[in-house]
């Protein structure tokens, strides 16, 4: 299965880094969802959870707000 780099991270603490095969995130305009190979994208995000599967399990992560900026098969999310 195809994977990406994804990173979520505020001031001070890592939250996430490793491969993920999606992430789903709750953009401004909609619920998005990141995979391998994805578009070069910035977005911000809303208030809500991010979901990351990763072989054989999906991780959670509550967000007050953020930015994505997903290229080159690696996503960072700010925080």
């Amino acid at each position: 299965m195809n994977t990406f780099h994804l990173i979520i991270a505020s001031v001070g603490e890592t939250r996430f880094d490793g491969e993920a095969i999606s992430a789903t995130l709750p953009g401004e305009a909609g619920e998005l969802t990141v995979l391998a190979h994805h578009e070069p994208i910035v977005t911000t995000l809303k208030p809500g959870t991010i979901t990351v599967r990763t072989s054989g399990e999906a991780k959670r992560f509550e967000i007050e707000s953020g930015v994505l900026e997903m290229s080159a098969n690696r996503a960072v999310v700010l925080l």
